[in-house]
């Protein structure tokens, strides 16, 4: 981060809109600052798009007021019932963003045990900075004439920012009562910006945890979201273990946070292991240049949920998993509709990457066959290069001689599907014979005989033992077919 003077800060905000909103708090006699994010990403050296401006009066008359000096150039939207005021300015050019400014006046708040809703009066500028929820985001520069580029820092959000601090303004207790939501953004903040939480801060993130559950899975969704797309996000997600809120709102990954013992074998951590291959999916983003694919990340978090269901003790081998694949994706769907994620396309591949994810393992642990890759390719279809990512990433062994074996497999699985996917793998892969054609074929109606007839074409397609083509792909239809009685010799 960087220090800066008054002067220096009026430098930096000696852009015309930040006069013109002091000139038009000065005509209309009333205080106003930029607030919030704006400001502290100045001092963090961050581009942000976040201008908040505090007026110690009306936000709306204020804003009203600055649409009318731009004319055309804005658009105004008031929003009554939360006292605020947006106004959204035309850039330039088509090339640039719009710039977006929220106003609100400056108001004390109270709150109400089983509600994030607050009461809302009048306040002053302390007031305001008293209802912020950190003390990096409770710092203000004033936009008046005579006071302009001035730092008002009641908190000392300065020093927290120098120190890598994330601190509320008061009793972090109230904080977190009063709206059990900065706890998700407490976590969010230390993980963005590699931050600690202030002690005194974390303990009462643990007594408070309970009440995050009076917050909407919206609002819980939208912080994990922000966590999980962290440059270091395995860091928010051990803060949320440590001080409980996980195992509230995402129980079935704090229960693989177990390693249980017996006869002398225990299992690893799975909880640690899963934190690791979200990391190992974050570093192979960065490096290939890839942007970051929010749902693969969602997938390596939940790659082994099934974990904790599928665990047996096996005197003979130990502690096993067995189909802790298919029972993680079958818990999929419930985790995104409880947390409000998205259940189209997105759901269904994370879903899609937590059935599959060990089968190019299981490939890779033996011949890597050409049968074996035609069969994942068929299933994997156009994620299958995100499927590889995620497993290759799933590689977490400490054995070096073991983890060699299995990228060099690895290796070659890839190879053989890039062998496939340039020979055009759905035309190769799709018995040109389909259900429609075998119905008219034996005149039947969609049935079990039916389905039985497709696999039998698709298998022999997938294991590549005949060829995809009309002719020998009849004579085994025929073969099959009479030895289910469909014909009559």
């Amino acid at each position: 981060m960087k220090l800066y003077s008054d002067e220096e800060l009026a430098e930096l905000l000696d852009l015309d809109i930040f006069h013109l909103i002091g000139e038009v708090a000065d005509v209309m006699g009333v205080e106003c600052y930029v607030v919030g994010g704006y400001v502290r990403d100045i001092f963090l050296e961050r581009p942000s798009n976040d201008i908040d401006v505090v007026v110690v009066g009306s936000g709306i008359d204020v804003a009203s007021a600055l649409k009318r000096r731009l004319g055309r150039r804005a658009h105004l939207s008031v929003f009554k019932n939360f006292g605020t005021a947006q106004v959204k300015i035309l850039p330039p050019s088509p090339d640039t963003q719009f710039t977006e400014i929220e106003f609100v006046g400056a108001r004390r708040e109270s709150y109400s045990h089983n509600s994030r809703k607050p009461i809302v009066e009048d306040g002053t500028l302390e007031d305001d900075q008293n209802r912020r929820d950190f003390t990096i985001n409770a710092m203000a520069i004033c936009l008046n004439r005579e006071r302009f580029g001035e730092l008002v820092d009641p908190f000392n959000g300065l020093a927290d920012l120098e120190d890598g601090i994330i601190a509320t303004p008061l009793d972090p207790e109230v904080t977190f009562s009063d709206d059990p939501l900065r706890m998700m953004r407490c976590i969010r903040f230390a993980t963005q910006l590699n931050f600690q939480i202030e002690d005194a801060t974390f303990d009462a993130l643990e007594r408070m945890a309970d009440r995050i559950k009076i917050v909407s899975g919206e609002r819980i969704e939208v912080e994990l979201n922000k966590i999980i797309m962290s440059p270091h996000p395995s860091r928010g997600f051990v803060d949320l273990q440590r001080c409980g809120l996980l195992g509230i709102i995402l129980p079935e990954l704090a229960a693989l946070d177990i390693v249980e013992q017996r006869n002398g074998r225990a299992h690893k951590n799975n909880f640690y292991h899963t934190l690791e291959v979200l990391e190992n999916i974050v570093k192979s983003e960065q490096s290939e240049t890839k942007s970051a694919n929010c749902f693969l990340r969602w997938a390596a978090l939940l790659h082994d949920v099934g974990k904790p269901r599928s665990k047996r003790w096996d005197p003979a081998v130990g502690w096993t998993f067995h189909n802790h694949n298919y029972i993680g994706a079958k818990m999929v769907p419930e985790i995104f509709r409880r947390l409000k994620l998205p259940m189209g396309t997105e759901m269904k591949y994370v879903q899609k990457l937590v059935d599959l994810h060990m089968r190019p393992q299981v490939i890779a642990d033996s011949e890597v066959t050409d049968s074996a890759v035609r069969r994942l390719l068929n299933d994997a279809g156009d994620d299958i290069d995100d499927l590889m990512t995620l497993c290759e990433a799933d590689i977490t062994s400490k054995n070096e001689v073991k983890k060699k074996i299995f990228l060099e497999n690895f290796r070659l699985v890839r190879e053989k599907l890039a062998d496939l996917k340039e020979k055009d793998y759905k035309r190769l892969l799709q018995p040109v014979i389909d259900g429609n054609e075998i119905m008219d074929l034996f005149h039947l109606k969609p049935s079990r005989e039916v389905g039985l007839l497709k696999q039998t074409l698709k298998d022999a397609v997938l294991d590549n033992r005949v060829e995809n083509e009309r002719e020998p792909l009849m004579l085994l239809l025929m073969q099959k077919a009479r030895k289910m009685g469909l014909i009559k010799d």
